[in-house]
């Protein structure tokens, strides 16, 4: 098979460094062929602090990742995240020639350029543009309008973007193992490729990816992204709590809040749970309880106002899907539905299609992702060479995006 069928994903997370390896079959079909991981050091709140020690972590996943999947990695899909990143939605006008009336590929790039004059932070660059919805002379959501007669082009556009310099520092790790990067691509964008089918995307739905130092969400209105962000709170948080409170080793407060800890406070047993390796130390589990139902509680609403406030919550018709490590915390739906006032889909309820199926465990969300972006990306792009793919990535960062 061509060496174009092969793409690998690449997440440096807070927990872990994830590299999976996955074969695109003619039918559309992915076969995941390896996976390389190692546990994360030089990463605070998804962002590279030590690009050294990154590189180190990285190094190991990858020899890990070929000698699994028999593949040498010379490219990478590499997912990014961080509280810098945001998002926003605008819509671009034009007209349409009198003389023409049809509309061209040539108009489409003109108004997504319209469409994403909007002013940044000085300091940002743009990671994605994502076509919302387009009108035609007052058509609502015409779904590809070229060829159309119109005298009236209009676009609606997600865009989301990052501090240049945090996405470059990440991108300049990477290359120095060295490896390519093939693009830039926000988490939960990837994570929704196979956590959300066409008709949770349609129905209306939020995933929200809980991971160890950050938590990524996306929303989709009637088919199109409306909304997504990150907030640097995730699983560790819980844990660095459990730690400061009880007085404990962080070890022995991450396995406390895996093996008896929750998130919710209903119907909590009353009962005093020995603390490991602490001398006969105890705490009730009430109290375990209530120190993850507060950082929970944190997070979970300062995801669900801003779009309760823009009305979004009230279109969720297929509920909220939760994924990432975290994800998997016990209460979490229960305290996740209390919240936003919406039904949370459980793990696995989704219709999940191709590599998902291999991967339940939803950490690897992000990571199995980003190979059905890179598949469906290259779809929808002619063939070019590596130095046009590499000159338009460096367009995306500093400027430019899909």
């Amino acid at each position: 098979m061509a060496a174009s069928n092969i793409y690998v994903g690449l997440e440096i997370g807070t927990s872990k460094v994830c590299m999976v390896v996955g074969e695109v079959r003619a039918d559309g079909a992915i076969k995941i062929l390896g996976v390389g991981q190692h546990p994360s050091a030089g990463v605070r709140k998804g962002e590279i602090v030590d690009p050294d020690t990154v590189q180190t972590c990285l190094h190991d996943a990858l020899m890990r990742a070929e000698e699994r999947s028999d593949v040498e990695v010379n490219t990478v899909f590499l997912a990014v995240t961080g509280s810098h990143v945001q998002s926003l939605n605008n819509r671009g006008t034009i007209r349409v020639a009198d003389e023409q009336m049809e509309i061209t590929a040539e108009d489409l790039e003109e108004v997504k350029k319209i469409a994403r004059d909007v002013p940044l932070p000085k300091e940002n660059g743009y990671i994605h543009s994502i076509i919302q919805h387009y009108f035609v002379d007052g058509q609502e959501k015409v779904l590809n309008p070229m060829g159309m007669l119109g005298q009236k082009l209009e676009a609606d556009y997600h865009i989301v973007h990052g501090v240049k310099t945090r996405i470059q520092n990440a991108i300049k790790c990477v290359r120095e193992v060295p490896l390519e990067v093939e693009d830039i691509v926000f988490s939960p964008v990837a994570a929704a490729q196979v956590v959300l089918n066409r008709e949770a995307k349609n129905e209306g739905a939020l995933l929200i990816d809980i991971g160890g130092g950050t938590s990524d969400y996306i929303c989709f209105v009637d088919g199109a992204v409306v909304a997504s962000g990150c907030v640097a709170v995730g699983g560790d948080h819980i844990t660095n709590d459990i730690a400061l409170v009880l007085k404990i080793p962080l070890t022995r407060a991450e396995k406390l809040k895996v093996a008896h800890g929750s998130a919710s406070l209903r119907n909590v047993e009353r009962r005093e749970i020995t603390i490991e390796g602490e001398a006969g130390k105890k705490v009730e589990q009430e109290m375990l309880n209530q120190i993850m139902n507060a950082r929970i509680n944190e997070l979970l609403t300062v995801i669900a106002e801003p779009l309760r406030q823009q009305g979004y919550l009230d279109k969720l018709g297929k509920g909220i899907f939760l994924t990432g490590g975290s994800s998997l915390m016990r209460g979490l739906d229960q305290v996740t539905e209390e919240i936003f006032g919406v039904p949370v889909q459980k793990s696995g309820s989704a219709a999940m299609s191709g590599p998902a199926a291999l991967f339940e465990n939803p950490q690897y969300a992000t990571p199995v992702g980003l190979i059905r972006y890179a598949q469906l990306l290259d779809e929808q792009r002619p063939r070019r060479g590596a130095l046009s793919k590499l000159g338009e990535k460096f367009e995306k960062i500093f400027g430019g995006g899909k």
